[in-house]
């Protein structure tokens, strides 16, 4: 599919924001994961490398490391994912600090191929200590990926970044973001999900802080919640509804692996309980 006009895709989240209608959001490994997410009435696809490894079978912090190239992955899979989207914007998860692109190229290319916007995924927002601190100091550090966000914005892109903390929201907000996505860890549940994260109150006050930092900002800036305990339907629900002015979620391993793995598994089970005549044939 072609790209589809920032300013068209704006129109329809903000009118779903007023009417109190969540904005959804979801990634998108595979091409039936994103048929399946277009035709369950979703409003942003997101392709980025860890939806490979996810279903897969595989941890998604595996798209932070060096088994393969996160961009050049993103671009393979378009190739699956955006012929079977009709009406959908489809999002690129971009690697901002990678140093073998030229960004503004990489971004021309993304738009080319069809995609209508970016997250900055791989993103170091997922390191902290040492590892992050030598991120930071020899130029791979979060700075990169506000600066691409500035750049695609500039390209007339949609731009949902994740945001860590309040300093990053502020920062992001500045470089023209449309869209704050607070992240608020790797979500948890499923085989191969997260054993550890917040609890449900942290996470809220997190992207509650998150989103007052960004509308310090800007007052039109819209923000969605992702990760740790967002999870389930219900459960998000009910967060929701205590955080005024989180407008939607966005969901990843929620969208697509744990459904896929409760689908399967209870699909091959009720097989399972079948029984047949007994074999008397030796």
């Amino acid at each position: 599919m072609a790209s589809i006009p920032r300013g068209e895709i704006l129109r329809k989240l903000y009118a779903k924001a007023e009417a109190g209608i969540p904005i959804l959001g979801g990634g998108a490994g595979t091409g039936i994961s994103a048929k399946c997410e277009e035709t369950g009435g979703i409003d942003l696809i997101v392709i980025y490398n860890t939806g490979r490894y996810r279903m897969a079978g595989r941890v998604s912090i595996t798209g932070l490391f060096a088994y393969g190239d996160a961009n050049a992955i993103v671009m393979d899979m378009a190739r699956e994912v955006l012929p079977v989207v009709r009406h959908t914007p489809v999002l690129a998860g971009v690697n901002a600090t990678d140093p073998f692109r030229l960004m503004p190229l990489f971004l021309r290319q993304v738009r080319e191929a069809g995609f209508s916007g970016v997250q900055n995924f791989p993103t170091v927002g997922l390191f902290d200590g040492i590892m992050r601190a030598n991120m930071e100091a020899t130029g791979l550090g979060y700075d990169k990926e506000v600066e691409m966000i500035r750049l695609a914005r500039e390209m007339d892109l949609l731009t949902t970044p994740y945001c860590f903390n309040e300093d990053e929201a502020r920062a992001m907000a500045k470089a023209g973001a449309d869209m704050i996505v607070a992240h608020l860890g790797l979500t948890t549940g499923g085989t191969i999900g997260a054993a550890v994260a917040i609890t449900m109150e942290e996470a809220m006050d997190t992207t509650m802080r998150i989103a007052a930092a960004a509308r310090e900002v800007r007052k039109d800036i819209l923000v969605i919640c992702h990760g740790g305990p967002f999870d389930d339907p219900d459960r998000v629900g009910q967060a929701i509804e205590r955080m005024p002015g989180v407008n939607g979620f966005y969901g990843a391993t929620s969208m697509e692996r744990l459904p896929v793995e409760r689908a399967i598994t209870g699909q091959v089970r009720d097989f399972a309980r079948m029984r047949t005549a007994p074999f008397t044939g030796r």
